[in-house]
């Protein structure tokens, strides 16, 4: 695999490279394939220091949230760090799991019945039940998942960040569930901000963000950002064909 490198908007420090992985939602397939990629593209190309990161969505609406999950706590596919961050389909999902009622019905309107039937809860399971299906190995992974993580020139974030706020004082459900005015922010922030959260056909460049929630779920594509010192790529998969409503 030979990736095709371009200018980046923003920087890493030398002997450093960045994976970021976009919004999963249970696309096991795609996500197989992307982790692959990176192996064999770290395999190919050893580094000082390498980061894996999701950028949140890894559960709801595709194939098998729960395979995803369980192969997420199995740590990264390469020598490194593997960093899991939260998005709001695990911020509703913990939500419906720790408090039920309301939570839980918002939750399975937006894609948690396809998490619940992963995890094989009957559909007549009261919620306060739900969460003695998740096994502890992927409840941890939705548990210990960070609100943003930042390295050199780049923030990553699910959503993004609100403009005119330091980033040390970003607001998390900011992080989790924004989208304007930060998608039509026109100026340099304080870092790129890498994100996922609303999905497009195609990759997102600005000069602040980089956006790479291709929609696999939707039968797009799962996207992967490639960063190291001034330069990116991406590594893409496709996500299945007819995914569950």
């Amino acid at each position: 695999m030979r990736l095709a490198f371009q200018p980046a908007p923003g920087f890493l420090p030398p002997d450093l490279r960045i994976y970021a992985i976009g919004d999963v939602h249970g696309c096991v397939a795609a996500h197989a394939a992307i982790l692959d990629q990176i192996a064999e593209d770290y395999e190919a190309r050893p580094v000082a220091e390498a980061v894996v990161i999701h950028l949140g969505d890894l559960i709801d609406r595709g194939p098998d949230s729960a395979a995803v999950l369980a192969r997420v706590a199995l740590g990264p596919p390469i020598s490194g760090e593997l960093i899991n961050l939260r998005g709001n389909h695990e911020e509703l999902c913990l939500d419906a799991l720790q408090k039920g009622g309301e939570p839980s019905r918002i939750w399975r309107r937006n894609g948690g019945e396809t998490c619940l039937a992963d995890w094989g809860v009957p559909k007549k399971a009261p919620a306060s039940e739900w969460s003695d299906f998740v096994p502890p190995a992927q409840m941890m992974v939705l548990q210990e998942e960070r609100l943003s993580y930042r390295r050199g020139g780049y923030f990553f974030a699910h959503a993004g960040i609100r403009p005119g706020v330091p980033l040390a004082d970003q607001d998390g459900h900011d992080l989790v569930w924004i989208r304007q005015p930060f998608l039509s922010w026109p100026d340099r922030l304080e870092a790129v901000v890498v994100h996922g959260h609303t999905p497009k056909d195609e990759v997102a460049v600005r000069v602040n963000r980089i956006g790479i929630d291709t929609g696999a779920v939707y039968g797009g594509r799962l996207t992967a950002v490639v960063l190291e010192e001034d330069r990116m790529a991406f590594i893409q998969a496709a996500g299945p064909k007819r995914p569950r409503k």
